[in-house]
């Protein structure tokens, strides 16, 4: 953990880092001869009134509250310039987790809850963040104190006051770890207690018509009484439990202090000691004794900082399932032909999928894609991005099998519209130009032109400034379409995709949403999955896929005179209304 400190990216902190290790020593050293100060002072007052008249003592207690003023002084001091250490490497280490996580494989993020994901980052960054900070700055620098302590005890006290301090000082950090590993057992059930009783309060009140219609209000309030009396029955065991380990706490510090005193009051009897050395004794054990009073809530900290640590680097341990091959080449587009060979694959869990499906697309071509759903057609677009990667089979662009091409310029290659374009919280500027953020406004516009966007933005007050709200929420389907089409064209992809890119609205919107997407797949090949066949009928190739498989492949007028299953969706879909027979088949893109 303590390593990240010695990463390059922090080498400029290293100044920094030193003098806080050396401000946090000083600042241990001088809280150890505090008391020492006070003792001398003391031992010079009862030492006769020669000396008191001599004022020494002042010299003595100047130096008590310097020393004691510096010892709280420096860390506070120390804090503030090392903050900036503890975020930057909280950062490092946020954004490497972050950056692995974005380039892991979707078969992970479709498995995994997007908010659980941030939150592992979030929870483990933090716990790097506080674990360095406690451990630097509060345990170790304890540590250092009690070492100083028990060395300055033993050479001007004797050495029975180290012994003793430090096996009070373990026989408390013993008992509070047992006590606090109990409590932490018990803390668990009383928060599935907690858990349960938010849970049963919520789904009651949340389904007050249920509970009425069943005439249940009695029973729920049973219900929620016997929530609450178990919730009662855990939290009393957790509060007698905490003054428990208070009480034991203070049981033990307290003998240990009454130890040192009596041995320290038999020094004095003896004339080993002055009283001045036995007030220096008991500031010490105070000073010692001070942060271990949150020993037990530190321990439990530190337990959930690891669990969250490791979560952390189980995160980052974890490997792509499709990576890029040692000596990917970047795709460099030509034609933009397509090609699958043959190509198997079943999704996780799923007994079916593509079987030996193979097609070829030529440069420029309009293929549209159909049939039932779960019949494949995404999962070929899937394919073709390499979001996974077939055990079988190729899939080629430009005659390369996309396994020996880098993903980044393979999808840099590849515009997307799809059924549903979800946006970013921001500008319609920074959604427009996502695919390529270097583009100015002046290409921006001439993009939303070509998508039919123009008067939109234009009826703007805040133009190319306007929030959308999160994933596009103030913008209406067709809007979001037809942001989604510009940025596609703004990309000037060589391949354009296009699934179901018009499914979702309606026959009005879709009409101008048509005529965007033309403009945009003018001269580039064009895949488009289709829900609705007037969509594509004027393909130049049309694949109608079936149970994973290519059953039908043709024109939509050779497909028609087949009187296969296009020609069966097509005629279900006329009948329904879903396809107007005036406008087949629409113009090829």
């Amino acid at each position: 953990m303590f390593g990240i400190l010695l990463r390059p990216e922090l080498s400029r902190w290293r100044m920094r880092i030193a003098l806080a290790f050396l401000l946090t020593v000083a600042a241990k050293g001088l809280s150890v001869l505090a008391p020492v100060f006070m003792g001398e002072g003391l031992n010079t007052l009862s030492a006769g009134e020669a000396a008191a008249a001599g004022g020494a003592f002042v010299l003595f207690f100047i130096l008590f509250a310097a020393a004691r003023f510096a010892s709280s002084a420096l860390p506070a001091l120390r804090d503030g310039f090392f903050s900036v250490v503890t975020q930057d490497a909280q950062r490092l280490v946020s954004v490497d987790a972050f950056r692995h996580a974005q380039h892991l494989d979707l078969q992970f993020h479709l498995t995994r809850r997007s908010g659980a994901l941030n939150r592992v980052i979030e929870r483990g960054a933090s716990a790097m963040e506080y674990l360095l900070r406690f451990l630097a700055f509060n345990i170790g620098p304890t540590l250092v104190e009690l070492a100083f302590a028990a060395a300055v005890m033993a050479k001007l006290y004797g050495v029975q006051f180290s012994i003793a301090v430090i096996i009070t000082v373990a026989v408390y950090a013993v008992f509070t770890i047992i006590v606090t590993e109990w409590r932490n057992k018990q803390r668990r059930v009383f928060n599935e207690a907690d858990t349960r009783l938010r849970g049963i309060a919520l789904d009651t009140l949340a389904n007050f018509e249920t509970v009425k219609s069943f005439a249940a209000e009695d029973r729920e309030s049973d219900r929620y009484d016997g929530a609450m009396q178990d919730y009662n029955r855990h939290y009393v065991k957790i509060m007698t439990s905490l003054a428990f380990l208070n009480g034991g706490q203070e049981l033990i510090m307290n003998c240990g202090v009454l130890a040192v005193v009596v041995m320290a009051g038999f020094g004095v009897v003896n004339g080993n000691l002055q009283v001045g050395d036995v007030t220096a004794i008991m500031l010490m054990l105070f000073n010692i004794y001070r942060p271990l009073n949150i020993l037990g809530w530190a321990w439990r900290e530190i337990k959930q900082g690891t669990v969250d640590i490791e979560k952390l680097f189980g995160l980052m341990d974890k490997k792509p399932a499709v990576a890029d091959a040692p000596g990917a080449i970047d795709y460099k587009p030509r034609d933009g032909a397509l090609a699958f060979e043959h190509v198997s694959f079943a999704h996780e869990g799923r007994a079916s999928g593509l079987r030996d499906v193979s097609f070829k697309v030529p440069g420029g071509a309009f293929v549209g894609v159909v049939g039932p759903s779960g019949a494949g057609k995404s999962t070929v677009l899937k394919l073709l991005f390499r979001f996974y990667d077939p055990p079988a089979g190729r899939v080629l662009v430009d005659g390369q099998d996309v396994r020996d091409l880098t993903q980044q310029s393979l999808r840099a290659a590849l515009g997307l519209v799809p059924q549903e374009v979800t946006l970013f919280n921001d500008t319609l500027r920074f959604n427009l130009a996502y695919a390529r953020p270097e583009a100015g406004d002046e290409e921006i516009m001439a993009a939303a032109r070509r998508a039919q966007l123009t008067p939109f933005i234009e009826s703007l007050p805040a133009g190319l400034d306007t929030k959308v709200g999160e994933r596009g929420l103030k913008l209406s389907g067709g809007e979001k379409q037809r942001v989604g089409v510009a940025r596609a064209i703004l990309l000037d992809p060589k391949i354009l995709i296009l699934d179901e890119a018009t499914s979702s609205l309606d026959s009005t919107t879709e009409r101008e949403v048509q005529t965007a997407l033309k403009e945009a797949a003018r001269g580039r090949t064009t895949i488009a999955v289709a829900h609705r066949l007037s969509t594509i009928a004027g393909a130049d190739m049309i694949l109608v896929f079936d149970n994973g498989e290519i059953v039908e492949r043709g024109t939509h007028q050779e497909l028609i005179v087949k009187d296969g299953l296009y020609a069966s969706l097509w005629r279900r879909q006329t009948s329904d209304g879903e396809v107007d027979p005036a406008l087949e088949p629409l113009p090829a893109f």
